[in-house]
């Protein structure tokens, strides 16, 4: 088998499973980030914890700013049909970068990894998402190339696949849908703060044992991430308030 044809069969059964690599790596990061704490690390005080917060929700503003422009039927979004995509997206954010997704999603996995603090880990981290994420960003394209053609050529030459080009960009296609945010993104949102609360009841339960587990800001904000995500999950399967046609 060529190259380009094992790099297509590889990023596409990736795509399908790209989900479960991650929580391969949190736990990881937790099992790493208790003997950190056992060694003597004592980092969740004072600026560090919201620094990695930050990168965290960086990343998380950029899928949410993503989702929000895009149409129904985005390549990217689908897991178990493979790849997917009505139309080419080519403005707003994708003006920019051709794959702000996964710019989005390492970003925010990258938060969860700087809580480790343990530089190498956060090295491999960046790595072994390059080397995952490379394939599936490659099958992506390849359906992409098939499917579009010129008209992907052209867009793919002047925009780069994962660094954003800062400069000028397109206005999006379509209005900003919070309703579609809403809807794809609840999941990622109490994740995001349910797995920075676990890490800091990890210190607590190791440094700190005389401290609360509930009173504090990282439960509150976990706590309040869930509730949206179960509101939200009512809404969905009780109403149609979170659908909109073509989003």
């Amino acid at each position: 088998m060529a190259l380009i044809e094992e790099f297509n069969s590889q990023g596409n059964i990736l795509f399908r499973y790209r989900s479960y690599i991650p929580i391969i790596i949190l736990v990881a990061a937790l099992v790493l980030y208790y003997f950190q704490l056992h060694n003597g690390l004592d980092n969740f005080h004072g600026y560090y914890p919201w620094l990695c917060l930050g990168v965290s929700l960086l990343g998380l503003i950029i899928r949410v700013y993503t989702v929000g422009h895009t149409p129904k039927n985005t390549s990217g979004r689908n897991t178990g049909e493979g790849q997917l995509a009505d139309t080419l997206n080519q403005t707003g954010i994708y003006s920019l970068v051709r794959h702000p997704l996964y710019l989005g999603n390492f970003l925010m996995y990258l938060g969860l990894a700087m809580i480790t603090g343990h530089l190498w880990f956060v090295i491999s981290f960046v790595l072994l998402y390059w080397l995952y994420y490379e394939r599936i960003m490659f099958a992506e394209e390849h359906f992409l190339r098939n499917k579009f053609g010129e008209q992907y050529l052209k867009w793919a030459a002047s925009v780069p696949a994962f660094v954003p080009k800062l400069g000028n960009m397109a206005s999006p296609n379509l209005s900003f849908s919070w309703k579609k945010v809403l809807k794809k993104e609840k999941n990622g949102i109490a994740a995001l703060f349910g797995l920075f609360y676990v890490f800091y009841a990890f210190h607590i339960w190791v440094l700190h044992p005389e401290l609360s587990y509930w009173n504090n800001i990282w439960f509150c904000l976990f706590v309040s991430s869930l509730s949206l995500y179960l509101i939200l999950k009512i809404l969905k399967y009780q109403t149609n308030w979170l659908e909109q046609e073509g989003r």
